[in-house]
């Protein structure tokens, strides 16, 4: 059953290395396509995904020097996280359509003083008014009260092992950020938004 020629034994020995070798790197190489198309199939589910409710919402227009234009009654913005991603970019997908936070001073407009309206980024909503901004000392573009109340809506957010408020656009539903009690007169809230989820139109 078992050969005594010791020179058998001696070049059996590479021969089996060799096939003990071969064959870990090919079931590693195995795996690592496995893994590859796998996560190819996450990504294209991902992106498949419908993000926003259907629908109709009533928003009020606005000009962008601020002019209030009435109320309108809008299809509401559903497209998938692929023709977010195309839309947007990653950095305002990440944020607008995934509820990231953008770091702190980092936003375009945290730091913006002149006249105008943010929009939308997702969907050209008017939601602040320069007039409402202030200087929050937080890094984040920070307003005591939105253009319209119609314009946003409010959710309650659990993540973080917290309770805070989200705040969303009414149209499209992009993630814009949260609202806090601590802003000043009149309102007293601090809607604490990221630069990433708008963009500024001057008046």
């Amino acid at each position: 059953m078992f050969s005594s020629d010791p020179t058998r034994d001696d070049q059996a020995a590479p021969m089996t290395r060799r096939i003990f070798l071969a064959g870990g790197i090919t079931a590693a190489a195995s795996l690592a396509v496995l893994a590859l198309r796998m996560n190819e199939n996450s990504v294209q589910a991902g992106t498949a995904a419908v993000h926003g409710t259907p629908g109709q919402v009533t928003i009020i227009n606005f000009s962008n020097d601020g002019k209030n234009l009435g109320p309108q009654t809008v299809a509401k913005i559903v497209k998938t996280d692929g023709e977010w991603l195309q839309q947007l970019g990653k950095n305002s997908f990440d944020i607008a359509r995934q509820a990231d936070t953008e770091m702190p001073y980092s936003g375009v407009t945290w730091n913006e003083h002149a006249a105008g309206i943010f929009r939308c980024i997702c969907c050209e909503t008017a939601l602040f008014s320069s007039q409402t901004k202030f200087e929050s000392g937080t890094g984040w573009p920070s307003f005591y009260a939105p253009i319209a109340k119609e314009n946003i809506v409010e959710v309650t957010d659990n993540s973080l092992g917290m309770q805070r408020t989200e705040v969303k656009c009414a149209r499209c539903e992009a993630h814009l950020g949260h609202v806090f009690n601590d802003g000043p007169e009149p309102t007293g809230l601090r809607y604490c938004m990221n630069s990433a989820s708008m963009h500024f139109v001057k008046a």
